[in-house]
């Protein structure tokens, strides 16, 4: 049965060309279920590039892309959004948490994409914010919420639906360090905690700490990266 025991995201001689600029040249990656992987690289390199293609969010021009067993480069749009509804959370850098709901119902958007009730999607969703130290901050604003805060409500959102796969592109670029800190470790705890991949895009040498594995995209592809300044 597809995505048992299959990898997590795998990527065959992915390519992928903007206006006639190749950003990404016949990429292959593998990341396993559970592993957290920290992808670095210069602006510019196509590391959040990368992140669209395995989330279905761009098609590649050639190659593979399949995550838990699924082919995503291969479905339509809107098989990809089903997908991605089901098996994938996304953390970024500006949290985009929309302005007109209060942080539970924020929270809940996952769940109610997928066909779960209100009051089920609420609860469920209350219950994700305790887990990240928010029990009290359910019914507030986005705007009445720190940095700190509007990121951890992003991290549940991320969470709630269970996903197989958690992509994070930036997730604490916004933060100061000693927030940035805090997030992470709260991000390496609740994605070990729930069995889920984890793809990290960043710039940042404290978020690179909490994966286990570090790959560097590049002109020459995608290597590993031993934490050593080139």
């Amino acid at each position: 049965m597809a995505g048992t025991t299959s990898p997590a995201v795998e990527l065959i001689d992915v390519s992928k060309a903007f206006g006639g600029r190749v950003v990404l040249d016949r990429i292959r990656m593998q990341v396993e279920r559970g592993e957290r992987v920290a992808l670095l690289g210069e602006s510019g390199s196509g590391k959040s590039t990368l992140l669209n293609l395995i989330a279905g969010l761009e098609p590649v021009d050639a190659g593979i892309v399949r995550v838990a067993g699924t082919q995503v480069s291969s479905l339509d749009p809107d098989e990809a959004a089903t997908f991605r509804r089901s098996s994938i959370g996304f953390v970024f850098q500006a949290f985009h948490l929309l302005p007109h709901l209060d942080a539970a119902r924020n929270v809940a958007v996952p769940l109610l994409l997928g066909g779960m009730s209100a009051a089920a999607a609420l609860e469920q969703a209350t219950a994700m914010l305790g887990r990240v130290g928010l029990a009290g901050r359910a019914s507030a604003w986005p705007r009445e919420l720190s940095g700190g805060e509007q990121q951890r409500v992003a991290l549940a959102r991320a969470l709630v639906h269970r996903p197989s796969l958690v992509l994070a592109d930036e997730p604490t670029g916004n933060l100061d360090p000693a927030t940035a800190a805090r997030a992470l470790a709260l991000i390496a705890e609740l994605v070990e905690a729930s069995g889920a991949a984890l793809v990290l895009v960043t710039h940042s040498e404290q978020a690179a700490a909490i994966a286990h594995r570090r790959l560097r995209l590049g002109a020459r592809g995608l290597d590993a990266d031993d934490g050593v300044p080139s």
